[in-house]
């Protein structure tokens, strides 16, 4: 199976404004300390992110909340230096951006508190996932992050031995990220979705074709049910 590969593709690290102007209107790119990593997301890769896609914005519709999906917008922490990820799901909080600097001109957040959930698909370079972006996300407060690892990519620290595809829940518990490992027909607990109804093997064997149009069928199903 070919994955995504994720590695740094130039020799001088550069600042947030030099990225922007270069690579910013390519959403492949992300900046991390100075390095920029062409994410190249698989066929696969695009599907699971997009059925997470499908099934929140049907809560947030269903809730009424005033939140969107931003699909590999750059979020750009203030206080962490030369770094501007881009998450491949995150909801916004659309009363959180009279308060974001850039967001005017450009499709960029620079504030935990417009970010109520970030999901990441887990590509070949998966300790960003894993480490830096756990570490970050739980500093700049984000309440909840799902690291979709479909292929099972990450360390046996992180998903345990033997290595198989893995859902990581993780929840924000004073400032810390409590983890949840899911796997197979286990049911995803959200606090931020809580009437969710999604297994970790929906996420994970999502652009598989018998899986593919059952989960279809299911998200056509629950939108008709609201309309």
């Amino acid at each position: 199976m070919t994955l995504g590969i994720e590695q740094p593709i130039q020799q001088k690290l550069l600042n947030f404004e030099e990225f922007l102007a270069r690579y910013g209107s390519d959403n492949r790119y992300e900046l991390i300390d100075g390095e920029v990593f062409d994410l190249e997301p698989t066929g696969q890769h695009e599907e699971v992110a997009a059925l997470i896609t499908t099934k929140i914005c049907v809560q947030i519709d269903r809730i009424g909340l005033p939140w969107f999906v931003l699909q590999r917008g750059l979020f750009r922490p203030a206080d962490v230096g030369m770094t501007a990820f881009r998450p491949d799901v995150a909801v916004v909080d659309r009363t959180e951006l009279a308060r974001e600097p850039l967001w005017s001109e450009q499709s960029v957040l620079t504030r935990g508190d417009s970010i109520k959930f970030i999901a990441e698909v887990v590509s070949s370079n998966w300790q960003n996932d894993y480490a830096r972006k756990v570490e970050d996300y739980a500093t700049l407060g984000i309440r909840e992050y799902w690291i979709a690892d479909y292929a099972g990519l990450g360390g046996i620290r992180h998903i345990g031995k033997p290595k198989q595809p893995t859902l990581s829940i993780c929840t924000l518990v004073d400032g810390e990220y409590e983890i949840q490992l899911l796997r197979g027909n286990q049911t995803i607990t959200s606090t931020t979705f809580p009437d969710l109804n999604l297994t970790a093997e929906q996420v994970l064997r999502a652009g598989k074709s018998d899986f593919s149009r059952e989960v279809l069928k299911s998200s056509q199903e629950e939108v008709m049910s609201n309309e």
